[in-house]
Formats: structure tokens, sequence, C-alpha cells
């Protein structure tokens, strides 16, 4: 079993650590989006000197290229990757839903591979194989993400999700009882909560993935950005204490990691952050900002004055305006940097916040001046 220590409780809110054979995650913590078993523009170097404590591989990528069989023959993600800390994958269902015409049935999914073609499928089982393969420390269950908002179709999301849960529970299971007889490392399953944009449904998957009995959650699926909060509060009111749970893909507005810390998320994972930096719209304490703007042309001031990145700490906003207008490399690199650290310092400053009973001030007046209200 997973071990995980919560030494800080305030409400859902805490401060905690997750022991995985690659290291502690101290939490709340941004997870850095590692989608082809690298952040975009980024080095493993780059990511560990900003600071992040781990990164989330994606299934289905990894499944079409290069192939869960030579990360493991390579060693396994830390290995193969050199990222030599704690590591996540998720199943890649949420991309694989995405696909267009997806046969769903209850063994588990066809889809067609968005590179050349290629016919493929994918089942709770198959996708604990291939996440043993890449060998991350944490794994997340495989879920059915529903394309519809309508309930009839959350709600049937959501049992075929259940389903497939105690499927992966066995094989994960399975696995794990042949790892250890051959020496190897733990690798831990998280179940995934679904359920929508319906707080009901929400209660019911959890309630479920709880008995289920995994080492930790993932909370995934539709959100709504005014219905968040509320949500999570449902879901981690009934999830267990002793257990951490994740907020899958969420991290692009800092609102969101305030709501989920505050409501009893652990770990935060998103793309969007690099994503973003990539399209020159990058993080301030103030709000975003568009370097691209004619306006920053002759700004020598760095990006962000209060920041310890080292695009803030060496360039400046001139600068980075300079290497967009021109598409050098160089400026989404830069970007990169600064939005992924802004992203992790603001998430570490939550932490500490919480530790010291000042999470209410610390939210009130960082979204006060980045929203501008």
């Amino acid at each position: 079993m997973l071990k995980f220590d919560v030494t800080k409780k305030s409400g859902l809110a805490r401060v905690g650590v997750i022991h995985t054979p690659h290291g502690d995650i101290h939490t709340p913590a941004f997870v850095g989006a590692a989608t082809r078993a690298t952040v975009k523009a980024l080095t493993m170097k780059e990511m560990n000197d900003l600071g992040s404590q781990a990164i989330l591989a994606n299934t289905y990528h990894l499944v079409l290229r290069p192939g869960t069989e030579l990360i493991k023959k390579a060693g396994g993600l830390a290995e193969f990757s050199s990222w030599h800390k704690p590591t996540f994958t998720d199943s890649g269902g949420f991309q694989i839903f995405s696909l267009p015409n997806v046969k769903i049935s209850e063994a588990g999914v066809k889809f067609k591979s968005h590179i050349d073609g290629a016919s493929l499928e994918l089942s709770p089982e198959t996708s604990m194989q291939a996440q043993w393969n890449i060998g991350a420390d944490i794994h997340m269950a495989f879920d059915h993400l529903a394309k519809s908002e309508n309930r009839h179709d959350m709600e049937k999301a959501m049992e075929r999700t259940h389903a497939w849960l105690k499927r992966c529970k066995k094989e994960h299971d399975r696995l794990a009882a042949a790892a250890k007889i051959n020496g190897e490392n733990e690798q831990y399953l998280y179940a995934v909560v679904q359920g929508g944009t319906f707080n009901d449904l929400r209660a019911e998957s959890a309630r479920f993935c709880a008995d289920v009995d995994p080492d930790g959650f993932g909370i995934g699926g539709v959100f709504t950005a005014d219905g968040m909060a509320e949500m999570l509060k449902t879901v981690n009111s009934i999830l267990p204490e002793n257990k951490p749970r994740h907020l899958l893909g969420m991290g692009e507005e800092p609102i969101d990691l305030f709501d989920g810390a505050e409501n009893g998320c652990d770990t935060f994972d998103c793309v969007g952050p690099t994503r973003m930096a990539r399209n020159g719209s990058l993080y301030t304490l103030d709000g975003r900002i568009n370097i691209k703007n004619a306006k920053f042309r002759e700004d020598f001031t760095p990006l962000m004055a209060d920041c310890d990145c080292e695009c803030c700490k060496n360039y400046t906003r001139a600068y980075l305006h300079h290497l967009f207008k021109t598409d050098e490399i160089t400026a989404k690199v830069l970007a990169s940097i600064h939005n992924e650290r802004f992203v992790v310092r603001t998430v570490d400053n939550i932490r500490a916040a919480i530790m010291n009973d000042t999470f209410f001030e610390y939210k009130k007046s960082f979204l006060t001046r980045y929203y501008h209200k």
C-alpha cells in the first residue's frame, strides 16, 4: 500500500508526504505534465531546477511512440527519461475518448492512431500492463470519459468506469504480485472518480472507488468553473483521509489550484502552463500577459521582478518579446521555465500557507491581485 502521511489539516485542506520508490512528494504539489516522457520545451534538469517534485506521462501517447516495451527495456520511465524523482502515468482514457470514431464496449475501446491511422485496442487489463511497462510509481485506472454532458451519458460512463476499475484492480494486483516475486519496485494504483458536473453522481463514484480500496484517487472528467469547488468538497468529504487525491488536468488557472487545495486535493497536473508559454501567454502576479504585444518592445524590466526563475533573473520583457517576434526556439524554453516555475511556486506557497494557518489570507491576497477583483 502506498504510504501517505498527513502532517497538517485545516478543514479539508492538508499538508502531507507521499512516499514513492523514487522519493517523496510534499503535498500539495504541482506535477509536471510530461506527456511523451518529456515536458515540452524543457529538459529534466530544468524541471528539477525549477522545483518540480514529480512528472506525469501519458499512456496513450507512449503506447503509440516509442512503445511501452521499449520503455520497459530501457529500465522504466525514470531511466528512459533521466527523471529520477516520483512519476505518474494517466491511463490515456481522456485522449482516447477525445478521438473521432471510438468504439466503446464493456471489453474496452477500439480506436485509430492519430499518427498513422493504425487500428488499436485498449482495455482495463492492457492499460494496466502498459503502465506497468512504463514503470511509473503511480498509475491511473482506465476510465470512460463521456463526451456529452448529458446526465444519462455521464451516468453510463461512470458505471463503465466503475466496472473497469474492478478489472484494473485485479490486473494491477496480479502484476504487483509478480513484481514482488521478481524483486522489482512497487507500483501503485489510483482509482478515477467520475460523474461529471452532477454532485450526486460524484458522491456515488467516490463511495464506489473508496470501496475498491486502491492506493489513491484521481478526480477527472468534466468540470464547470463555478461548480468545481463544491464538487471537490463533495468528493473529498467521502474519500478516505489516509490516501492521496490527484486532480487530473487542472492548474492552468491559479484559482483552480487554490480551490483544489482548499477542498482536499494533494496533487495537480496540467499541460496548460507550458502550452500557454509556447504561445507567449505568461503568468505574472498581476495576471497573464501576452509578451508578443507591441507595448513590451522597449520594456527592459524583468518579466516578473520577484520571480526566481532563470528567465526572470536574467532576461527582460523586451528580450522575450524579440525572441517571440523572431520565432526563436529559446522563446519557448524561457517562457516555459517561467510559467512552470510560477505554478510550482504558487502551490509550494499554498502548502506553506496551510502549514502556517495563513491559507485564506494568502488566497485572498493572491487572487485579488491576479484577477483584479
